[in-house]
């Protein structure tokens, strides 16, 4: 089918609907970003993040650093963001320069992390209780909907069956999902699809069956980092493929799937760039409503 996913578009409808709900609130949710070091991608990123909150009247608050402020000053600064009531979500930018991610994250109130990082938050999603999901994953997993919606929608018009499957209330019973890439970006990944009814593996990127184990997925999603690693030979026809992988070639970008063998292969894939990157800012913003609402049902009931 070789449809093309467009994160640009479907993020728009996002961050629409987003800018519909501050309208309607009393006091404007704000975002407080805390980028340490000059590393070009990383304030591309927060440019990036920065213009999507104001476009969507959201107050945002940049606190940038060197690259060696000392790990405490940064824990201090997350401590005041923490008690204040006007920031609703804290977000610092990965990766930092040598101060421990773990350990600055954790300082971060998972009411207020609107990442999805802090180790409460994935508890809270692998035991299906409240929280906020990584809007990585939160992106990627919208792409996978609108895909089994739009192969859905091509199958009927072509009177085909549909091999990919169809959407039914997100639902997608007896799917496969197949992850390339790390543990820790798998694992949300993997709840969010059970979510679906679709039963996720992590596949190692350097697994010499690699081929073999991502061929049968139904929904193929791959974040390494290497150039033209997904060619045909890995992906099962109509099956939903997504790119998360960004590559500097050239002076271009790139993802990790071969666009031009995989494409009339797989049923519908997003691409590099427009997919995924834009879809992760627009679910930001999402996940900052989302902070708000659990802030003021903590204010509510105590």
């Amino acid at each position: 089918m070789n449809l093309i996913l467009d994160g640009r578009a479907i993020a728009a409808r996002i961050r629409e609907n987003v800018k519909e709900c501050v309208a309607h609130m009393t006091t404007a949710p704000g975002l407080a970003v805390i980028l340490v070091g000059d590393d070009p991608a990383s304030h591309l990123y927060v440019s990036l993040k920065q213009r999507a909150c104001e476009a969507a009247g959201i107050r945002f608050e940049l606190f940038l650093y060197p690259a060696g402020e000392p790990e405490e000053s940064i824990l201090a600064t997350i401590d005041k963001l923490n008690s204040r009531g006007d920031v609703t979500g804290i977000l610092v930018q990965l990766p930092l320069p040598t101060q421990n991610a773990n350990r600055v994250i954790a300082r971060i109130h998972p009411n207020k992390d609107v990442d999805g990082f802090h180790k409460e938050n994935l508890r809270a999603l692998a035991d299906d209780r409240p929280g906020i999901v990584s809007a990585l994953a939160l992106g990627i997993v919208t792409l996978v909907d609108e895909g089994f919606i739009a192969t859905s929608v091509a199958s009927r018009q072509d009177g085909t069956s549909g091999r990919a499957g169809s959407a039914s209330g997100g639902k997608v019973p007896g799917k496969k999902a197949a992850i390339v890439g790390s543990t820790l970006f798998a694992e949300p990944l993997r709840h969010l699809l059970a979510e679906r009814n679709i039963v996720a593996d992590r596949v190692d990127p350097n697994d010499a069956d690699l081929a073999g184990k991502t061929k049968d997925a139904d929904v193929l999603i791959v974040a390494v980092g290497r150039p033209g690693l997904i060619t045909d030979k890995h992906v099962k026809p109509g099956a939903i493929v997504i790119d998360v992988g960004t590559t500097k070639v050239d002076d271009k970008v790139v993802g990790d799937v071969d666009a031009e063998s995989v494409g009339p292969v797989a049923g519908a894939r997003s691409p590099v760039p427009g997919g995924v990157g834009p879809m992760t800012v627009a679910m930001l913003l999402t996940n900052i409503l989302k902070a708000h609402e659990l802030q003021h049902e903590k204010k509510t009931s105590s």
